[in-house]
C-alpha cells in the first residue's frame, strides 16, 4: 500500500530519493504500457480470427494487434532500462540531464500520438473513394484508440514526472 503512494507523494528531500521515485514512476509507467498492450494483443488477436476478414472490425483488430506488438517491446525495453534500486549514484548535473531527457521523449510522443489520431481521421475520410474503405476505416478507428491511449498516457505519464524537474532544481539553489 505504501508503494501505491509513491507514484502520487513527493519523496522525501534528499537526492538519491528524488531519483529512485522519478524511476520507479518509469518502471510504473512501462508496466501500464505493458499491460494495455497485452490486452490489446488478447483482445484483438482473439477477434481478428473471429470477424469476417472484409469486415471494418477485421481491420480495427489487425492494426491493434500489430500496435500492440510494438508497444509490448518498448514496454519491455523500457522495464529493462529502469532501476529504480541504481542511481542513487547520480549526480544533480546527471539527474538534470535525465530529467530532461525523458521529458523531451515524453513531449514528442505528444506530438506524435496527436499526429496518430489526426492520421486516423484523414484515413477515415479517404475511405468513401477506397476500394477497400473497410481497410481505411478499420485501420483509421484502430488509430483512434491507440493513438488516444498514447496521448492521455505520454501526457499523464509527463505531468507526473515534470513535478521532478523542480524538486531538482531545488538542489541546484
Amino acid at each position: 500500500m505504501t508503494s501505491c503512494f509513491l507514484l502520487w507523494l513527493p519523496p522525501e528531500g534528499s537526492l538519491p530519493a528524488i531519483n529512485h521515485a522519478r524511476e520507479l514512476l518509469v518502471e510504473r509507467g512501462m508496466g501500464v504500457l505493458g499491460a494495455w498492450a497485452l490486452l490489446n494483443l488478447l483482445v484483438s488477436g482473439y477477434w481478428v480470427k473471429h470477424t469476417d476478414a472484409r469486415s471494418e472490425l477485421h481491420y480495427l483488430h489487425q492494426m491493434n494487434a500489430a500496435w500492440n506488438v510494438v508497444n509490448a517491446l518498448i514496454a519491455a525495453w523500457g522495464l529493462l532500462q529502469v532501476s529504480p534500486n541504481n542511481v542513487a549514484h547520480l549526480t544533480l548535473a546527471e539527474s538534470q540531464a535525465s530529467q530532461a531527457r525523458l521529458e523531451q521523449i515524453l513531449l514528442v510522443n505528444i506530438v506524435l500520438d496527436a499526429g496518430y489520431v489526426l492520421l486516423g481521421s484523414w484515413l477515415r475520410g479517404r475511405a468513401p473513394t477506397a476500394r477497400r474503405p473497410e481497410r481505411l476505416l478499420g485501420f483509421g478507428r484502430s488509430l483512434w484508440l491507440q493513438g488516444g491511449f498514447l496521448f492521455g498516457f505520454d501526457a499523464a505519464l509527463y505531468l507526473l514526472y515534470h513535478r521532478y524537474a523542480g524538486m531538482l532544481a531545488a538542489f541546484a539553489e
